[in-house]
């Protein structure tokens, strides 16, 4: 009897004799993108280094685009954003050592940020590994330690036969819900050893799903059906899993008030009559979700940015759906509920009773106000302006990539992202140099749209050199560097602490003139021709800098109050 998976698994005469007669001149390089390639991969990033060079020579005879950057951590940073906007695993490629060690800011955020990167880096010969003292170059008696405490799942990889499977697994891995940077490693040697294994032809590598469990969101829908109060807080999670459309649907069939995280910008209509916006670090919006009856949280670990520097205390029952099992129930008892964000919405949906409940947007629209009338009296009339600017020149449907500087944490609370997955940020890990690196990702990623970057002086020295990248591919971002001569967050951070700021003042260079040496055209502005330079520098081809010398101060913190 001959069933079925018997004849898919049967090669034809011309696939044996390709296996049989491979091309001659491959290595394992070959085989590591091949297998790059049959994964469906168009793009790669990273930086050469010398025992990688194997995978790098290997390119040279793919169809693979290979995007250089200039640091290490930059081009993960790279590879981080194009996960982000495309949804696939972006492959970084990387050499042993001081390069593997360099992404490692990189691969923290975006495991923080649930983005999808497959890190591919090379190790010292096979004779160097297992701790011993050989003396190689770059030689770390364990490589692989460093990185496991950071990405999802580390591959390890000893001779040409592995080299398919592992980056198979490591794919699946990177895309299966919660996302994530993952870590596969080869031997020079056995990148550069010719090959006589077949031509990698097919790959499977689906993601696996997360389901709900069905029991449990049986009683979270009863739980959301009869709640008189109810209230969302939406996460990067409904982001990462284009869950937005359905959360919409959610709220309204509930009538419950829907909060972003600076993760989950743009999860929700800003101008939605539900929608409290991302005010999440402001006590009136802490008030209000701490006085829900049943407080629905998808997405979101509810840590220190998404619970008010946690100072976040509900009263009523949680209801938590989280892809990161480590994140589920982490900070607050609730229903737990391990599952990819969309899946469970779904389900939510299906089993949902509607609601009637008049009076839920004017709920929203009295916090709304009350925060609007604390940020009013603080005089803090640049800030919004400043702001508003760029809302305004930034076109619709384009993404925006923002630093850790002053204006990206007004962004979090004070943008409109006006969709998913527009605006990304650094708040995953907190660390600087996101910003201009990840937009330059954003623009491989998606040519067709101008791509926003902006950092502040501190930050943007972390990327400088990538306006070489830039130019050389001639990629569509505009940077907008608020420079304020110094770490202006910490400045402010150590002023209000200790009374003066330590460590936090820096000499920088003349950014525009910096810029026009790359090739790269460059315009100091003012707050009052921001907007107007900001969209005329988005509306033309390429790269370009924007420099707005601005000191700018941040709202007044609410999780302080004794």
């Amino acid at each position: 009897m001959t069933h079925d998976h018997d004849l898919v698994l049967r090669p034809t005469q011309a696939q044996t004799a390709a296996a049989l007669n491979p091309p001659a001149g491959r290595t394992g390089g070959d085989l590591v993108v091949e297998t790059l390639a049959a994964l469906g991969t168009t793009t790669v990033f990273g930086l050469p280094g010398q025992h990688a060079l194997g995978m790098f020579d290997a390119l040279r005879r793919s169809g693979l685009r290979y995007v250089g950057l200039r640091m290490e951590n930059n081009a993960g940073f790279a590879a981080d954003a194009y996960g982000r906007i495309t949804g696939e695993a972006a492959p970084l490629l990387l050499s042993t050592g001081p390069g593997a060690l360099t992404s490692l800011a990189a691969l923290q955020e975006a495991a923080a940020a649930s983005a999808p990167v497959l890190a591919i880096s090379s190790q010292v010969p096979t004779a160097g590994l297992g701790g011993g003292r050989h003396g190689y170059l770059h030689e770390l008696p364990d490589q692989a330690a460093s990185f496991r405490g950071v990405v999802k799942s580390v591959h390890t990889v000893r001779s040409q036969s592995q080299i398919p499977s592992a980056i198979e697994a490591a794919w699946r891995s990177a895309l299966t819900a919660p996302h994530g940077p993952v870590w596969v490693e080869i031997p020079q040697d056995v990148l550069l050893a010719e090959t006589v294994i077949p031509v990698v032809t097919g790959g499977d590598a689906f993601p696996e799903e997360l389901p709900p469990r069905p029991e449990l969101t049986a009683v979270a829908a009863d739980l959301l059906s009869n709640a008189a109060r109810p209230a969302i807080i939406a996460g990067g999670g409904v982001v990462r899993a284009d869950a937005s459309g359905k959360l919409r649907q959610l709220a309204e069939a509930l009538k419950a008030a829907v909060v972003t995280t600076p993760g989950g910008k743009g999860a929700f209509p800003w101008q939605h009559p539900l929608s409290l916006q991302s005010w999440i670090e402001d006590r009136h919006t802490t008030d209000f979700l701490e006085d829900a009856d049943v407080l629905l949280v998808v997405g979101s670990g509810l840590g220190e940015l998404s619970s008010n520097y946690h100072t976040f205390r509900p009263r009523g029952r949680v209801i938590q759906i989280e892809a990161d099992l480590g994140k589920l129930e982490s900070n607050h008892p609730a229903l737990g509920i391990h599952a990819d964000a969309r899946l469970a919405l779904q389900a939510l949906l299906e089993t949902v009773s509607p609601r009637q409940d008049e009076e839920a947007a004017e709920r929203v629209r009295a916090v709304l106000a009350k925060v609007s009338d604390r940020i009013a009296a603080q005089e803090l009339t640049l800030e919004q302006d400043v702001l508003a600017s760029v809302r305004k020149a930034l076109p619709a449907g384009c993404p925006s990539f923002w630093d850790m500087t002053i204006l990206a944490y007004w962004a979090w609370s004070a943008f409109d992202a006006q969709g998913p997955n527009l605006l990304h940020s650094a708040q995953g890990a907190g660390g600087l140099g996101y910003a201009f690196p990840a937009a330059l990702g954003a623009a491989v990623a998606d040519p067709t749209r101008p791509v926003l970057a902006v950092s502040g002086d501190g930050g943007a020295l972390y990327s400088i050199a990538e306006l070489a990248t830039a130019r050389q591919y001639d990629l569509d971002v505009t940077w907008l560097i608020v420079d304020d001569g110094g770490y202006g967050i910490l400045r402010e951070y150590m002023t209000d602490a200790f009374g003066e700021a330590t460590g936090t003042e820096l000499s920088r260079p003349d950014f525009v003139a910096l810029a026009r040496s790359f090739g790269v055209p460059g315009v100091r502005t003012t707050p009052q021709t921001l907007q107007a330079d900001l969209a005329k520098a988005l509306g033309e081809p390429g790269p370009s800098v924007v420099v707005l010398p601005a000191v700018l101060r941040m709202f007044a913190p609410t999780h302080l109050r004794s």
